[in-house]
């Protein structure tokens, strides 16, 4: 595992006197000010730490930085979906990538409008993207598996498998498939790092990925199977109850079961799946090993999971920070928080989603943040949309990257008291 250092809060005090003495009132841009916080801190400590890394001198300065955004997305197939558990088959994760190729997503809306380089990277689709499926002025396959793709999309092929076993009867990957994928997405993420990228968004693309991601979840924190389910996009309740029983079988398969009440999976229905009643022990410390934590997403994840989870732990370990999108992602921002507690602080939560279950894995990534000790900043420290989103794709990492920048902006730019001669 990468190593991630604890993030330096000893020049706080310092950048929130730059925060307070801009032209406002004290407090009056919010959660902004907050997120400046934590992006001046992270700025601050990877100026350092690349001072200490060079020969030759290298001048600091105290504005936040944030190059070359980029997004990566990460694309997988899950073999639970043999069970029927999504609105579509998993052939439409090979036509959402080729759709990412050709410039036609959501996502590819939204990181032309805000200029954030975009990689999709195949984990693990059923069938590789072949260089004749690529858009026909598109080079052919280059060096170490990277295709090049229209509007500045690019194919990364990581490939673990064509896709992971049905996790509800034997494990999904194994051992050695994690460890690849840690391998692979750590040296991806260190070359966008040294090519000048200074913030990660990420995304994902997989059908019936929300099934492993509730599967992780349910396994890594005290919440019931029933309330880290979801229903995805869009599933009826006979598939509601079906991907409950799948998972709960599964966690029994490893003796991991529901720390909740007994759920009779003959008799699920929408009003009792969806239910918001919050288990008892969800205030529960739970302890985990790095060989759990391993063996959990070798039983349940996703490839793109997998790969996502070394994503966060590396960009943390370069002090550059991941913007963190819905449900799937803040699943591998879980578990990379299982691995690493010192990756809390490096993490940006683009939106909150309508899944109960993104609602409540949220509350405990937010509340290990711990970049900043006073009361009001705390209650600032939240996601910066609620948009009702449930696309993925990195749509709401890229959606949020203008209020990144505008935190950004307004500690870079805007006067302070004394410039502008303003008295109050």
């Amino acid at each position: 595992m990468p190593s991630i250092f604890p993030l330096k809060t000893s020049n706080t005090s310092q950048i929130k006197a730059t925060i307070d003495n801009k032209t406002k009132p004290l407090g009056a841009l919010g959660a902004l000010e907050t997120l400046a916080l934590q992006l001046a801190l992270i700025t601050k400590q990877r100026q350092l730490n690349t001072i200490e890394q060079r020969t030759s001198p290298l001048e600091v300065n105290d504005k936040i930085s944030l190059n070359k955004p980029s997004m990566l997305i990460f694309a997988g197939d899950h073999g639970i979906n043999v069970e029927g558990l999504s609105i579509a088959p998993s052939e439409v994760t090979k036509q959402m990538v080729l759709n990412f190729l050709h410039g036609g997503a959501a996502i590819n809306c939204f990181c032309q409008n805000n200029d954030i380089a975009l990689t999709v990277v195949d984990c693990g689709i059923l069938n590789a993207v072949t260089a004749d499926e690529m858009p026909q002025f598109n080079s052919a396959k280059v060096s170490e598996v990277t295709i090049k793709a229209s509007n500045e999309v690019k194919l990364i092929e990581q490939r673990l498998g064509a896709g992971t076993n049905n996790f509800a009867t034997e494990p999904a990957m194994t051992l050695a498939q994690v460890q690849q994928g840690f391998s692979q997405a750590k040296t991806l993420v260190n070359n966008q790092i040294s090519q000048g990228v200074e913030l990660i968004l990420l995304g994902e693309m997989g059908i019936a990925n929300t099934s492993s991601a509730a599967a992780i979840m349910a396994a890594l924190t005290s919440a019931t199977v029933v309330e880290c389910v979801g229903r995805g996009t869009g599933i009826t309740d006979q598939q509601l109850a079906k991907k409950v029983a799948l998972i709960e079988q599964a966690l029994q398969r490893l003796a991991l079961t529901s720390n909740g009440d007994n759920v009779d999976f003959n008799n699920v229905n929408s009003s009792n799946v969806n239910s918001s009643n919050v288990n008892s022990n969800n205030t529960q410390k739970l302890q985990f090993t790095e060989a759990d934590i391993l063996n959990i997403l070798a039983e349940l994840g996703g490839f793109e999971i997998v790969q996502m989870v070394a994503a966060i732990l590396t960009s943390a370990a370069e002090n550059v920070p991941i913007v963190i999108d819905g449900f799937i992602v803040s699943v591998a921002a879980l578990v990379a928080l299982r691995l690493d507690k010192n990756v809390a602080n490096y993490l940006v939560f683009a939106h909150v989603s309508q899944e109960q279950a993104h609602q409540l894995l949220l509350q405990e990534l937010l509340a290990a943040q711990t970049f900043t000790e006073q009361l009001s900043e705390k209650q600032n420290i939240q996601p910066l949309l609620n948009l009702g989103l449930r696309l993925g794709e990195g749509t709401g990492g890229a959606l949020a990257l203008p209020l990144i920048t505008a935190a950004a902006s307004f500690y870079n730019n805007m006067a302070s008291f004394e410039s502008a001669g303003v008295t109050v």
